[in-house]
C-alpha cells in the first residue's frame, strides 16, 4: 500500500512522460498508475493531466505591523540621536517627532506617525534590529573582563539621578576608522551628569600611566569638585 507521499512523487514523475506520450502509450502509462496508486481512473488522469493543487497555508500569528515606511522614520530617529537605546529614545519619542516635523525635518503621515508614537520599548529594539546589527561587524579594541567587574559599582543611565555637580560619566574612544592595526589615537570624554560640562582629553595609547594623569587633569580642571571622579582616584 503506497503512502500519500509515494504516491504524489509518483505523479510528477511520469506526468511529464505522459503528457508527451502518444495515446497508445498513455492508456498503458495510466493503466500501470491506476493500479500502483489504487485512483480512479478519471482522478488519475486529472492528476496526470493537471498536477497536484499545491495548498498555500496561511502563516500563524499575527500580521506585522511595523513595517516599510515607519521602521525607515524610526531609524532615521535613531540616527539623529546618535544611535541612543530604547529605553533612552522612548519617553522623548514624541517630542523628537514634534521638533523634526516643526523644523521640516520629517514629513509623516498620520497613519506612520500615529504607528511611531504606539511603540513600546520592545518594539523599538525588534524594529532597530537589522539596522543595529544587520550593516556590518563593530571592531572593538576593549576585552570584556570579570577580574574588576564586582569590585567596581557601575551605574547606568537610569541610575543617575543627582543633582550636585561633580558625578561624572567617563568614555574612552577610538579613533581607528575600518581597522585595529597600527597606532591610533583615542578620545577620553568626561561629562558632568549634573550640568553637562565636558571635558575632552586625548590618548595616544590606553597605558594605565597616561590614563591615570589624563583623570588627575580632569579633576584639576572641571569648577566643581569630582566627587567620583576623587573616589575612583583614591581606590588607584
Amino acid at each position: 500500500m503506497m503512502s500519500q507521499r509515494s504516491k504524489r512523487e509518483l505523479a510528477e514523475t511520469i506526468q511529464g512522460r505522459y503528457l508527451k506520450a502518444s495515446k497508445k502509450d498513455k492508456t498503458k502509462i495510466l493503466d500501470e498508475f491506476v493500479s500502483a496508486t489504487g485512483y480512479h481512473r478519471k482522478y488519475a488522469i486529472h492528476l496526470l493531466k493537471h498536477g497536484l493543487r499545491r495548498r498555500h497555508r496561511k502563516k500563524v500569528g499575527r500580521k506585522k505591523k511595523y513595517t516599510g515606511e515607519v521602521v525607515k522614520v524610526l531609524e532615521r530617529i535613531w540616527e539623529i540621536c546618535g544611535r541612543i537605546c530604547s529605553r533612552r529614545l522612548h519617553p522623548f519619542l514624541p517630542e523628537i517627532v514634534e521638533v523634526l516635523e516643526r523644523h521640516r525635518e520629517l514629513k509623516l503621515s498620520q497613519e506612520t506617525k500615529a504607528l511611531l508614537l504606539s511603540m513600546s520599548r520592545s518594539t523599538i529594539d525588534r524594529c532597530l534590529q537589522k539596522a543595529r546589527y544587520g550593516k556590518r561587524k563593530v571592531l572593538s579594541t576593549t576585552k570584556p573582563g570579570t577580574l574588576l567587574k564586582k569590585s567596581i559599582p557601575v551605574r547606568t543611565w537610569h541610575d543617575w539621578d543627582d543633582t550636585q555637580p561633580g558625578f561624572m560619566e567617563m568614555d574612552l574612544v577610538v579613533h581607528r576608522g575600518n581597522t585595529v592595526e597600527g597606532q591610533y589615537l583615542f578620545t577620553l570624554t568626561s561629562v558632568d551628569i549634573a550640568t553637562g560640562w565636558t571635558e575632552c582629553f586625548v590618548l595616544p595609547t590606553k597605558h594605565k600611566l597616561r590614563s591615570l594623569k589624563l583623570l588627575e587633569r580632569c579633576g584639576s580642571d572641571c569648577p566643581f569638585p569630582c566627587w567620583e571622579l576623587i573616589q575612583i582616584m583614591a581606590q588607584s
